[in-house]
């Protein structure tokens, strides 16, 4: 770390992450349509680690004989069997609705039918707030845990959701102990320039902060990636910023770009990752079916932390 940079609170590295959530009392994840392996993997472990209760709904048969093949002992958890994906989706929602789970998981089932239970108007636990997606790294060429946002939920965000996308992100990574966030604003350029209308909203987006539109961080953009997280770099091209080079916050202009670099980050750096939907009443824990069960751990655990 660059000794110039002031020193703020980090988060080096997972097992911290991990750590932070064993010491939170009380915490319970809800689980809708649990029968998947990976799923499971990841609940195990997390109960292990005593990171968290969980309430499993779904095929409890199903759930039985996946637990058995990794050695899980069911007992330890409570299990409602309910065979219909929409409805086992309908009582994880509950769950957390009524108190006794603090965060929702989803299981083996198609992101639409668990979202519509969450934005149900009279069951769901939708707020005010936009739902937005904030997923966690650790990047083995990086000095602590990076965050990215939204690479999942809205595809191009004007303004207005670019702030709600930042407040949501900057007060999760607030939860984490990391204060304040550093939020880099990320584009193809360091200036604001006519022909890119992202940098110009960045500006806005900068002038909101300064206005305390956005609480709680120290915003910088736009700023290319390079500079975001590479003190050499920022100092090559003259860039003098809090920011710079320490970014713990990259927001991605819209969903392409995110997306990219989320995957990028994933499967090309090998980045060990987690990532979880916030805006909701309890943060809602949006792994793919295609995600390793260490993903989904990591998840859970931001998931009960946030």
């Amino acid at each position: 770390m660059n000794e110039e940079c002031k020193e703020y609170f980090i988060m080096k590295a997972l097992k911290e992450l991990f750590e932070k959530a064993r010491h939170k009392i009380g915490s319970c994840v809800s689980v809708a349509v649990a029968q998947d392996s990976h799923v499971l993997e990841a609940v195990w472990e997390a109960s292990e680690m005593g990171i968290a209760d969980f309430i499993l709904v779904g095929d409890v048969e199903k759930i039985k004989e996946l637990a058995e093949e990794i050695d899980m002992d069911c007992s330890r958890f409570e299990l409602i069997h309910e065979t219909d994906e929409q409805a086992a989706c309908a009582i994880a929602v509950q769950m957390v609705n009524s108190g006794r789970a603090n965060a929702l998981m989803k299981g083996l089932v198609d992101t639409s039918l668990i979202m519509k239970a969450v934005l149900n108007r009279e069951h769901g636990i939708r707020t005010g707030k936009k739902l937005t997606h904030l997923a966690a790294f650790e990047v083995s060429s990086y000095h602590k845990l990076l965050f990215v946002t939204d690479a999942a939920i809205n595809i191009a965000p004007d303004v207005k959701c670019k702030q709600e996308i930042i407040q949501n992100a900057v007060d999760g990574v607030t939860n984490l102990g990391i204060t304040p966030p550093k939020v880099a604003l990320l584009a193809a350029k360091e200036k604001v320039d006519e022909n890119m209308p992202v940098t110009l909203e960045y500006g806005e987006l900068v002038e909101m902060a300064n206005q305390g539109e956005i609480e709680g961080c120290i915003i910088d953009g736009p700023l290319a990636l390079d500079n975001a997280v590479s003190y050499d770099s920022a100092k090559i091209k003259g860039i003098t910023s809090e920011v710079a080079g320490d970014a713990d916050i990259l927001v991605c202009p819209n969903i392409e770009s995110g997306n990219i670099l989320y995957k990028s980050l994933a499967f090309l750096a090998m980045a060990k990752n987690g990532g979880v939907v916030l805006g909701a009443k309890r943060p809602i824990i949006l792994t793919s079916r295609a995600d390793s069960s260490e993903s989904k751990l990591i998840s859970i655990a931001l998931g009960v932390l946030f």
